[in-house]
């Protein structure tokens, strides 16, 4: 009689058990729909800088037989009408080269340089995402700023430096944002996340190692970094990969962001594999870089955007790199863009033909 009560018992705990791990896990995954949903709805409101597009004069085009009344917001490109797409996703990620925590800037002058910045496009219609990276060296218009913070002048100058003309958080954020969205003629920007270098071992770590065939030989650092070779880097491997380039070659950032490219690339695969068999890992790699991380996209949204990405295509084609030329400015590097393959960038990713 004992063994029978002690059976039924050990049943009763077991039911128990089990019906608190299905209880569990259904709250996860409630909880998890619930900040997918929200993060969608809150995306759109995110834009920081919506500058007017680039349109030509109201009025009337085409053929006499065939005139179209001109709709604002529309831009005529090689005799072609298009109009902003406005279920686009657009994000700005900056890795910034720090080696410490985040932390406030002593005045706005120091608050560190974007040294490296990557356009993140969704497009939800074909279920692509795009990206494009930016020369850190673009010059383009950025707003200077003096110690107490007081607006200077807008001048010409590298891109990079904008951030360091803030406190080294939100502000240096946003006014990076606002010289991007100028540099693309005003596209929205509907988040930003900067990322500290020295996260990037975490972040490496947490999607199990990043396999790549070495660009460039790194055996000054480790010797099995030998060019050519695959391997499967460690966190401290990826750190040197990506931050690190030769200041005294001429061009060196053209040379990383090759790296870059390759590195994310991979990068975003292993996240995609991982998170197919742990939908969690959005929350622990937010929860694990915050230290090192400015962003304005709420956990939720990142949830809705990892789930998202799941079912969207990105390849090695699928990445934009800046054309134009690197000249030797007085003291540094200078890259100077094409303006009509730039034109042209704007108009394939963030642009859809109307149909007359």
């Amino acid at each position: 009689m004992t063994k029978l009560i002690r059976k039924k018992h050990l049943q009763q705990i077991a039911f128990i058990a089990a019906f608190l791990l299905l209880f569990l896990t259904s709250a996860v995954f409630l909880l998890f729909i619930f900040m997918r949903n929200s993060g969608r709805k809150n995306l759109q409101k995110n834009v920081i800088t919506a500058s007017a597009v680039p349109t030509i004069a109201e009025g009337e085009t085409g053929s006499e037989n065939n005139i179209v009344t001109w709709q604002s917001g529309w831009v005529m490109h090689n005799g072609e009408i298009y109009q902003y797409n406005d279920s686009i996703l657009t994000f700005l990620i900056m890795g910034i080269d720090s080696k410490t925590e985040v932390k406030e800037a002593t005045d706005s002058v120091h608050g560190g340089q974007s040294d490296a910045m990557l356009l993140v496009v969704m497009n939800p219609d074909n279920k692509t995402i795009k990206l494009v990276n930016i020369n850190r060296n673009v010059m383009t218009d950025i707003d200077i700023y003096n110690y107490l913070g007081q607006f200077v002048i807008t001048t010409k100058a590298q891109l990079a430096l904008q951030h360091g003309y803030g406190d080294g958080l939100e502000l240096s954020c946003e006014r990076t944002v606002k010289a991007v969205s100028n540099l693309f003629y005003g596209i929205p920007i509907h988040g930003y996340c900067a990322v500290n270098y020295v996260a990037i071992p975490t972040i490496n770590d947490l999607a199990g190692g990043v396999t790549v065939t070495l660009l460039d030989d790194f055996t000054f650092f480790d010797k099995s970094m030998v060019k050519g070779s695959t391997l499967k880097l460690s966190g401290k491997q990826a750190f040197k990969y990506v931050q690190y380039r030769d200041t005294k070659m001429f061009n060196s950032v053209a040379v990383r962001m090759e790296r870059i490219k390759q590195y994310l690339m991979s990068l975003v695969n292993a996240l995609k594999g991982k998170m197919k068999s742990d939908i969690t890992l959005p929350a622990k790699l937010y929860e694990a870089i915050f230290p090192y991380m400015v962003t304005n996209i709420s956990l939720d949204e990142i949830i809705y955007l990892a789930s998202e990405a799941l079912s969207y295509e990105i390849d090695i084609e699928q990445f934009y790199s800046l054309e134009g030329e690197t000249k030797q400015g007085e003291l540094y590097e200078e890259f100077y863009a094409d303006e009509d393959y730039l034109y042209d960038l704007i108009i394939e990713l963030f642009y859809e033909q109307v149909n007359q």
